[in-house]
């Protein structure tokens, strides 16, 4: 079982920063691969970023345009993202969730552990 808790969310203007952080409890997290995913009101959720295990392999949906970072400390059970130049758009609530051990990174299907997510606003 993982439990997962994000923060680090908040309102910026756009242009600016933010790090989010997702801290999770269970034996387990160090073998997990993670991702963080948003969902702006009347959108579905949609893949935002993704780390192994071990974070020596990361992706990132197209939109991020190298603007995010994803990382991860196994010694704290702790996943980032780090979010920089920040447009109108990303504004979103921001979930991290725990990857099962097969699936598609990109898909919501593939993850069986969701936080309660961390909210975005980023003004114009």
């Amino acid at each position: 079982q993982v439990q997962l808790v994000e923060s680090g969310g908040g309102l910026v203007q756009t242009g600016g920063s933010l790090r989010l952080s997702c801290a999770a409890s269970g034996r387990s997290f160090s073998t997990r691969r993670m991702g963080w995913f948003r969902q702006a009101p009347g959108k579905e959720r949609e893949f935002v970023a993704f780390i192994s295990w071990s974070g020596s392999s990361t992706y990132y949906a197209d939109f991020v345009k190298g603007r995010f970072t994803i990382s991860r400390d196994n010694a704290k059970n702790t996943v980032y993202l780090q979010m920089n130049t920040l447009e109108p758009e990303d504004t979103a609530v921001y979930y991290c969730a725990a990857a099962k051990d097969v699936g598609f990174m990109r898909l919501t299907t593939s993850y069986d552990y969701w936080g309660q997510g961390t909210q975005v606003t980023v003004s114009s």
